[in-house]
């Protein structure tokens, strides 16, 4: 496997304020990549780190098995942290990590039908188990539904046209594979906008977020990630579209804001005061450097909350 290279990985780290007995949560285990540098921070600490892929499930414990032994990793979708963190009995954390959108090495596997470079049955399931891939959205949604989908979530100006070539083509014979969709999907796009971008890429996009109901689960996940946080404690999200960036943007802020009815008085009464402050106003973004050597870091954002009181 090609060596992976995680996304604000100097940033997210140093945004939880790690210490040696800090008890760290990463919602996106993935290939181990923040994971293994956080346990290499706290010596004294515990990690506890989500997954629900067992190939990074196997790949990761190799790797942090090296560096320590004090972690745990949960067979999970982080939209169940806090019901599985008490099965461990644990209550509070100090930090908690999401780093969102699929894995380098899934889209680096062709197999797995991530890709609209390379030919793999149509799949796109984070978990394997998941009874619904990309094979049922293509083949069985409605033309209404899929418009919707790659409207919504691939914010994709051809949506409807797309989803119209996809019914005529599927009448002919089910599509199976990405590049057959590819296929399709170019046909629905007019020649001059095919040079900016890949016209498959937000449409690809939009069918994993609905195949791994990636959007659903960030706001229940999110809340729940803040209730288990200790005073001075931090939850750190890396997303990779304006979609997710912008739910965790308004969910954060909205936690941070002053209640209207105290909102300008000179001393507002403790009790009026939120809970929580943003560490940085903006979203972080990756470097120049980063963006040199890691051209997947493009589009990603990191935002990062602190519990006060």
């Amino acid at each position: 496997m090609e060596k992976h290279i995680s996304v604000l990985l100097e940033e997210s780290i140093s945004a939880l304020n790690l210490k040696e007995d800090s008890t760290i949560v990463d919602c996106t285990l993935g290939y181990g990549g923040h994971s293994s540098y956080i346990l290499q921070r706290i010596k004294r600490g515990n990690l506890f780190a989500f997954d629900q892929d067992s190939e990074a499930i196997r790949h990761s414990t190799n790797r942090l098995s090296a560096i320590g032994t004090n972690f745990t990793i949960i067979k999970s979708n982080f939209v169940n942290l806090k019901e599985e963190l008490n099965k461990l009995n644990v209550h509070e954390v100090d930090g908690i990590l999401f780093d969102l959108g699929v894995s380098s090495p899934q889209l680096d596997d062709a197999s797995r039908g991530f890709s609209y470079h390379e030919d793999a049955r149509l799949d796109m399931r984070m978990n394997k188990d998941n009874p619904l891939s990309a094979y049922e959205v293509v083949n069985n949604y409605t033309k209404e539904e899929l418009a919707n989908i790659f409207y919504k979530y691939g914010e994709d100006k051809f949506s409807k046209n797309i989803a119209k070539k996809i019914v005529e083509a599927r009448k002919q014979k089910p599509i199976e594979t990405t590049l057959e969709l590819v296929e399709v999907i170019k046909s629905a796009v007019p020649m001059k906008f095919r040079k900016d971008k890949h016209p498959a890429r937000q449409i690809f996009q939009a069918i994993r977020i609905e195949v791994n109901h990636e959007l659903d689960v960030l706001v229940p996940a999110l809340e729940q990630a803040l209730s288990l946080i200790r005073v001075g404690g931090r939850v750190a999200v890396i997303t990779f579209h304006s979609l997710e960036d912008r739910i965790v943007k308004q969910y954060f802020k909205e936690q941070c804001k002053i209640d209207d009815k105290v909102k300008g008085l000179p001393n507002i009464p403790e009790e009026y005061l939120p809970d929580f402050k943003l560490v940085v106003n903006k979203a972080i973004l990756p470097s120049e450097e980063e963006l040199k050597n890691n051209n997947r870091a493009r589009s990603a954002k990191l935002r990062v909350i602190e519990k006060i009181k």
